[in-house]
């Protein structure tokens, strides 16, 4: 039920030239990009927090927020649990991000159980923590447990791309994109780091950062 896992970059080879096979553009955004990151992260808690932490500020923001959060211990829901508004606010977390980030300590998540839970219902858990939407659900999904068929059609970046490779009139909008994907199952993971890839190749040829 869960499906095919990501663990190697054998496994992302393996998926790319699948999809090479099913969609000549496939193979001309990988001539561009070379081969494909691996991009695997850790999954539980803390990496559910700094996605939040992560929300619409800077990388180098970001950063600085979870180093203070990690300095302070405050990366696990007991730590978070332990600590009221204000002190979490202390630390760098607006008073949103704060209710957020206790809301997952809260929430009680099993992240081992989530390791063998299909992707559907992965999403469906991680989307009911307030603060938790199904753009985070879908890329934790798909890098933190390694998912090979999972895309998130609601990533600017992705929608920017299939425009660009596949020259379409318009940026494809979330519903478009996700039933385009559907032809690049059980590689649509893989897909997502093809397009991602080539969407800064694009964008360097254009010279865009």
């Amino acid at each position: 039920m869960v499906g095919r896992l990501i663990t190697t970059d054998a496994c992302v080879a393996e998926g790319a030239a699948w999809l090479v096979a099913q969609e000549p553009r496939f193979a001309y955004a990988l001539d561009q990009t070379g081969p494909l990151p691996l991009r695997l992260r850790p999954d539980g808690f803390a990496q559910l927090l700094s996605a939040i932490v992560s929300q619409q500020v800077s990388v180098a923001s970001a950063r600085a927020i979870w180093a203070k959060l990690e300095a302070a211990d405050a990366v696990t829901p007991e730590r978070v649990l332990a600590l009221d508004q204000e002190a979490l606010r202390a630390l760098g977390l607006s008073r949103q991000k704060a209710r957020y980030a206790v809301a997952l300590a809260e929430a009680g998540i099993d992240f081992d159980a989530l390791r063998t839970t299909p992707t559907d219902d992965v999403v469906k858990t991680l989307t009911a923590v307030t603060g938790i939407g199904v753009w985070t659900a879908e890329i934790y999904a798909m890098f933190s447990l390694g998912r090979a068929d999972v895309f998130a059609p609601g990533d600017l970046a992705l929608q920017e791309s299939a425009r660009m490779l596949f020259d379409l009139p318009d940026r494809p909008k979330d519903k478009a994109l996700r039933q385009m994907a559907e032809a690049w199952s059980p590689w649509r993971s893989v897909a997502a780091r093809a397009l991602w890839a080539y969407y800064h190749v694009a964008k360097d040829r254009e010279g865009i950062a």
